[in-house]
């Protein structure tokens, strides 16, 4: 599935990932591929991403990126926002 995290500044990511699992309002939360259409409040907490291909951070990634051992996982730090799933596309309005 395709995901965008975008804040206010700036897009933060933009990439083919498998799962998803996202700090919502009632408790975390993961979506998975082909995902039913859903849309969701988010709380203050951090995003963590399971990405298709390695990751490269390189000058143009993003300050909120966490790199973790893995090279297929990141994660982003949000203070909140909101989730949208429609046609395996999940974008993510995080502050």
């Amino acid at each position: 599935m395709q995901l965008e995290i975008i804040t206010p500044e700036m897009k933060v990511f933009t990439g083919e990932v498998s799962a998803v699992q996202l700090p919502g309002i009632d408790g975390q939360f993961q979506v998975l591929n082909n995902h039913a259409p859903i849309i969701s409040a988010l709380e203050k907490g951090k995003i963590k991403v399971d990405l298709v291909q390695n990751f490269e951070a390189d000058e143009k990634t993003s300050k909120l990126i966490e790199l973790s051992s893995n090279t297929k996982v990141i994660h982003v730090e949000i203070k909140g926002g909101v989730v949208e799933m429609l046609n395996n596309k999940l974008i993510v309005l995080a502050e």
